[in-house]
Formats: structure tokens, C-alpha cells, sequence
């Protein structure tokens, strides 16, 4: 019996997860993650770190972020608490989707996921206060090879659906994206 149900997106390679939600009058019960249905995405990564984000007030930006070779990650991301607007940017330089975007919303009640292919930038907007999310990563975070573009930058034209609360000195000076 499959438990998730996983969709192709617009952006090459990126799947949104939905759950099979199984309720009655105790409340309900759904599959977190399960490496069978996820093997074909992992290939022969494994998930090493799983990491947790909470933000206090709607409208705070996190991202966008990512790690170079050789610490690129896949991510599985899913929000646990409240409503956020998921962001991925493809950066893969021989992709037919190269510096698209995608977003999505992200919530605790639908409990969908999305998977996040190495060589994307990644971010989220809170659409409520107290918003949590749970990362599954498949690489060790690595500050060497940390990258990343400001949310608003101007080749992606990211549209996010709220003003933007809150976000940290870091995010909000990363550098232009730039061909090289």
C-alpha cells in the first residue's frame, strides 16, 4: 500500500509529496517519510541530518540557501506547525529549467512535502506566526561550501505573497546572482 503520493513539478527533477492521512474518531494517522517509496528519489543517498526551523511571526523570510559541491544536499521539507511558501530555484547550469523557480504552499493540516534536488537554492516564507518546519538532508551541512541569493533578487523575480516581517543580516545581504 503506498502512502505517498508523489507529483512531478514544473521544475525539473522537484516532486511535491502529498501523505495518505488515515483519520477516525481517535484523530489521524500519516506516514512521516519512508525510505521504500522514497528510494527511487534518494538513489544511494541517505538521509544523515534531519534539522528543524521555527519562526515566530508571519512573513518571515528564511533563504535562499544552498551548499556547493561536493556538500550538495537533497532535502525532503515539510511543515509541522502553521503555513509557509516554499521556494526552489533551479541552478543547475545544464538544466532545461536553469534559474526557474517554483513555490508552494506548505502545511501542517494537508501535510505535503517537497523534495528539493541537489544543486537548487531553497527558501520559505512564514504565512502564519509560529511556523515550524522539519528538513531531511542527505549531506552534513558544511560552511565552506554554504552559498546563497537574497530573496528578492532580481534574474529569479521571486513572487512572494507577503512583506517580508523578518529576516537575518545574512539572508538579506547575500550577493546578486551573477553567471559566471
Amino acid at each position: 500500500m503506498k502512502n505517498l503520493n508523489i507529483s512531478k513539478l514544473p521544475i525539473n527533477d522537484a516532486l511535491l509529496i502529498e501523505t495518505k492521512i488515515n483519520e477516525d474518531e481517535r484523530g489521524s494517522f500519516s506516514r512521516f517519510f519512508c525510505s521504500d517509496e522514497l528510494n527511487s528519489i534518494l538513489n544511494e543517498s541517505k538521509i544523515l541530518n534531519i534539522n528543524f526551523s521555527h519562526s515566530k511571526k508571519k512573513g518571515t523570510i528564511r533563504g535562499l540557501h544552498f551548499q556547493k559541491n561536493p556538500h550538495q544536499e537533497k532535502k525532503f521539507i515539510r511543515c509541522i506547525s502553521g503555513r509557509i511558501f516554499d521556494v526552489i530555484v533551479d541552478l543547475r547550469k545544464d538544466s532545461s529549467s536553469y534559474l526557474s523557480w517554483y513555490g508552494v504552499e506548505l502545511n501542517a493540516i494537508k501535510k505535503n512535502m517537497l523534495y528539493v534536488p541537489e544543486g537548487f537554492a531553497h527558501g520559505f516564507q512564514t504565512l502564519e506566526d509560529n511556523s515550524e518546519i522539519i528538513y531531511f538532508v542527505s549531506n552534513y551541512y558544511s560552511p565552506v561550501s554554504e552559498g546563497g541569493y537574497r530573496f528578492n533578487d532580481p534574474v529569479f523575480k521571486i513572487k512572494w505573497p507577503l512583506d517580508v516581517t523578518e529576516i537575518s543580516y545574512k539572508d538579506l545581504n547575500y550577493p546578486d546572482f551573477v553567471e559566471l
